[in-house]
């Protein structure tokens, strides 16, 4: 079978977002939609709808009589998935990568609190099942296969919380787990102790052991924030001016 052609609505919204966020159409710019038709090659219910995506996450506003704004950084959805994708694909990785890191910092080591308290046993036994898997496939340098196992270690601490807020997150720690590897931060062979660390949430989780579940979770988090650290020296961080 061959693989399936993203649309052209799709490739619209690639093109303008990952635009936005390079800054080659900065904050203020105004764009017109039929430049847009005649620019991409499409027809103008194509752009309407990649400028309504774009709208919905904060990324432009359409003021009549004028066009489309360039929205600035403060005023973008940081949790959409796309925003995070394509900021990961740029030179805001690092602060990306930042961000999400000081949330999980903040979020899994509460979350694996929570589940090992709340969690519905077949969650809990899964969750070890993977965590085991996670140790044979790293050690054998399988990481295509080790990115699924980790995305849904994470997402299964997350939604066995019983937090729905939480779990919420799911696919923000899955963007960063993904761009970690595409990007080549990840090593050729996870290390020992990080796998081990997953081993020691799940098997927390499992015996219902809450405070053991947070420290480990912890030291994770903590491992992964001081591996990752170079990469967002001297990135600007972004301040969400405070409604009055």
């Amino acid at each position: 079978m061959t693989s399936r052609q993203p649309s052209l609505h799709h490739q619209a919204l690639e093109i303008l977002g990952r635009r936005i966020v390079t800054g080659d159409l900065p904050a203020g710019h105004v764009m017109l939609a039929e430049s847009l038709e005649a620019e991409l090659k499409v027809s103008r219910s194509v752009v309407r709808e990649a400028v309504r995506v774009l709208q919905s996450i904060g990324m432009v506003e359409s003021i009549k009589r004028v066009g489309i704004r360039v929205l600035p950084p403060q005023a973008w959805n940081p949790f959409d998935a796309n925003i995070i994708r394509w900021r990961m694909d740029s030179d805001a990785r690092g602060a990306q990568l930042r961000a999400l890191a000081e949330l999980r910092s903040a979020v899994e080591p509460v979350a694996s609190e929570l589940a090992a308290q709340n969690a519905p046993f077949p969650m809990r036994r899964e969750l070890l099942q993977v965590a085991e898997e996670m140790v044979r496939v790293g050690r054998q340098g399988k990481m295509e296969r080790f990115l699924e196992l980790d995305t849904r270690f994470h997402a299964l601490v997350l939604s066995g919380s019983g937090n729905e807020m939480f779990a919420t997150l799911i696919g923000q720690v899955a963007e960063t787990l993904a761009g970690r590897t595409t990007h080549g931060l990840m090593p050729a062979h996870p290390k020992e102790e990080a796998l081990q660390w997953h081993l020691d949430v799940a098997r927390a989780i499992l015996d219902g052991k809450a405070t053991a579940a947070r420290r480990a979770s912890a030291k994770m988090i903590n491992e992964t924030i001081e591996d990752l650290s170079p990469e967002w020296a001297g990135q600007p961080r972004v301040f969400v001016p405070v409604k009055p």
